[in-house]
């Protein structure tokens, strides 16, 4: 059982759902992302998603969007995104991490080097948004064979066909979309979303966390208290230091209390 597996029972032991915090790595800069991810964990994160910033992120919106562009002129390298890992290891960080990135970047540098050296930092997974299920499972395979989960994700607009295609390959939890949009769009009404959370919840004992849209407490008590077993928020934390991006640091107490209410959210699991 690995640093994931047992903190997704550690959390069921405990009746609580799982908080992951997306944080785009270097934006819009290296020491603040490092500082950031702390700040998270030390208030409520279980788990990191670790986005590495691509040029053309076509799952995120224009929160995201602008912290790739900001980390990238910041001159972030996928290398200096795994080297955080390693960082964020040796200052005694023990939250599950999981990368998140585009395929064109694991494939220039070789998506067995990439896999390799993401587990030897300290990653517990592996999310491609830009990688569909018909093409990912060579990928998958490789992946669990260097002792790493694949991550996918389920749509609203994902068939019954596909979605059993998707929760066979499936590892370490299934990331369930909640909105036909990008990241930071807003979770207007939750219904869709609870019928894809018992969808997935009939067809696999994978943990499902929901993501997108999510920034209140009162978003993560819905969806905890329908069956998922996480929400993964982002750019609403991304949005709290974009308005002080002369001193992003000055934004962290705001930050702490935001990541304190949703993870009081995700407490009190009825089941």
């Amino acid at each position: 059982m690995d640093l994931l597996e047992m903190k997704f029972q550690d959390l069921r032991r405990r009746c609580e759902g799982a908080h992951m915090a997306h944080v785009y790595y270097g934006d819009p800069c290296e020491e603040f992302s490092l500082k950031l991810v702390e700040t998270l964990v030390e208030n409520g994160a279980d788990m990191i998603e670790l986005g590495i910033p691509f040029s053309d992120p076509i799952a995120d919106g224009p929160i995201f969007q602008a912290a790739c562009e900001r980390a990238l002129k910041a001159g972030v390298t996928p290398v200096k995104c795994i080297q955080a890992i390693r960082k964020l290891r040796s200052k005694g960080i023990q939250a599950p991490i999981i990368v998140t990135t585009y395929f064109n970047i694991p494939y220039v540098m070789g998506f067995t080097r990439f896999l390799e050296s993401i587990k030897e930092a300290g990653a517990q997974g592996i999310l491609i948004p830009d990688l569909p299920i018909e093409e990912a499972e060579p990928y998958g395979r490789m992946t669990i064979e260097k002792g790493l989960h694949m991550i996918l994700q389920i749509a609203p607009t994902t068939s019954k066909t596909r979605l059993k295609m998707i929760l066979e390959e499936a590892s370490g939890f299934v990331y369930l979309i909640s909105l036909e949009g990008v990241t930071g769009s807003r979770l207007k009404s939750t219904s869709t979303t609870l019928r894809l959370i018992r969808n997935v919840k009939a067809y696999t004992s994978v943990p499902a966390m929901v993501g997108f849209g999510i920034s209140k407490r009162e978003n993560a008590e819905t969806l905890i208290q329908a069956g998922a077993d996480g929400v993964v928020v982002g750019s609403a934390y991304a949005k709290i230091y974009m308005e002080k991006l002369d001193n992003p640091f000055e934004a962290l107490p705001e930050i702490a209390k935001q990541a304190y209410e949703i993870k009081l959210g995700c407490k009190n699991r009825s089941f």
